[in-house]
């Protein structure tokens, strides 16, 4: 990723930067080993006195005692991976979130626990900067504990675990709660799912808006505010998909009352092509399309597989998702999806490979990067409008349906990724 001081950047083919500097050069083909992967770029050979004319000199001022966290990231976050959450940082607020862009974000690792979705993903939906989402099931459990004002405590990753089981403790790591907190919280959503509106098979994101709508009525009766990221999502119109929803005490708590011939079933199909909708919307619409993605697992594989949904399944040409942000802890070499890179994903459709030298891969832990981030955005860009896109669902599926039955084939698809490349330029030998 190069800095954003750099005079001016172009990409003219895929895997290839263009930097262009204010003084005298040729061009020199090279292979740039990036954090993620290597990029075929072309840099230019400077003069002896014009060397450094494209890179900003290294040489902050002191930390002041009231510098705010914006102002932290942008004059001291200069290298390393402080340097990648720069990069991140200003992805997010000049690219991703302007002129009106689709931001989905994905959220694995127990962060609702741990007070984030209080602390930073709600302020992020309040201000229009997250349009959907996709999260394992146990964040959007946990989530109910604050929307239903529960305790949790600040613990110890130390403590005997045989003696909090003795006294009736969870741990998660260093956060602590009551035993009774989850039987609670499971008969919170026992008692819910009973109700008429949930006795059919539904996609995830509207069984979320439904409970979502529950949670907000419960913390009106509690006098709480903001509390819980299902109540918020509900009240902005933010869909949030589940990709393993059987994979959570929610899920098992529905599975448990499935036992008692409710007749609520998770319509993983619709989840698929809704989430895919959404992207195609994006595109055909000509907003850009882009993944935040907070830690891995499923739910960075279900944000991403939509390109590959639109493009390689439903025959419907595409360029992959515009802007790719990722925090997380995990390596590529082991060949895992949690650390599997941009520069990975563009062989799958599932990132634009024109704007792959602008994706970025933060290696830190998503509780250090996330209230960074959600306080660079939220003092450096205005709220946005709230695209509601939850309300238009069925519209938003509709279109898709349509373009795949006048596109797709049942027989093997030929055509998407050579429309795509003439469409692009993606592949062509340089003149």
């Amino acid at each position: 990723m190069w800095a954003e001081s750099a005079p001016e950047r172009d990409t003219k083919q895929a895997g290839t930067v263009v930097l262009r500097a204010g003084c005298s050069f040729e061009w020199l083909p090279i292979q740039i080993p990036f954090a993620f992967g290597v990029v075929f770029a072309t840099l230019p050979r400077m003069s002896q006195t014009n060397k450094f004319a494209a890179y900003p000199r290294l040489n902050p001022l002191g930390i002041g005692h009231d510098i705010s966290a914006a102002d932290l990231i942008d004059k001291t976050f200069l290298a390393y991976n402080g340097g990648r959450l720069r990069e991140a940082a200003k992805l997010l607020a000049e690219k991703m979130l302007p002129h009106d862009g689709y931001v989905g974000m994905s959220l694995t690792g127990a962060l609702t626990p741990a007070g984030l979705g209080k602390s930073c993903l709600v302020p992020l939906l309040k201000a229009g900067f997250v349009d959907w989402i996709v999260s394992t099931g146990a964040n959007l459990y946990h989530d109910l504990h604050y929307g239903l004002d529960m305790a949790l405590y600040q613990g110890s990753p130390f403590l005997d675990d045989v003696t909090l089981r003795r006294d009736g403790v969870i741990r998660i790591y260093d956060v602590l709660f009551d035993y009774n907190v989850l039987l609670d919280t499971d008969a919170f959503v026992r008692e819910v799912i009973q109700g008429p509106e949930f006795q059919r098979p539904m996609g995830t994101d509207e069984f979320h808006h439904l409970l979502g709508k529950y949670v907000c009525e419960r913390g009106r009766k509690l006098n709480l505010q903001d509390s819980s990221v299902l109540a918020t999502a509900c009240e902005c119109g933010v869909p949030i998909f589940t990709s393993s929803p059987g994979d959570s005490s929610i899920g098992m708590n529905v599975a448990a009352m499935a036992l008692r011939d409710s007749k609520l079933m998770f319509d993983v199909n619709r989840d698929v092509n809704q989430t895919a909708a959404i992207v195609y919307q994006a595109k055909s619409t000509g907003h850009k399309s882009s993944v935040f993605i907070l830690g891995g697992g499923s739910p960075k594989n279900f944000v991403l597989q939509t390109e590959p949904q639109i493009q390689e399944v439903m025959g419907i040409p595409g360029k992959g998702h515009d802007y790719f942000l990722q925090c997380t802890d995990a390596r590529p070499d082991t060949g895992g999806l949690s650390g599997a890179t941009p520069a990975e994903a563009v062989s799958w459709g599932k990132v634009d490979p024109e704007t792959l030298p602008d994706c970025v891969v933060c290696y830190t832990d998503s509780t250090i990067a996330l209230p960074l981030l959600a306080a660079y955005c939220l003092s450096r860009v205005k709220p946005r409008r709230w695209k509601r896109l939850y309300a238009r669902r069925d519209e938003i599926l509709n279109e898709i349906k349509a373009k795949y039955l006048s596109n797709g084939t049942v027989t093997k698809v030929k055509t998407s990724r050579n429309l795509t490349r003439r469409a692009g330029g993606a592949g062509r030998k340089r003149s």
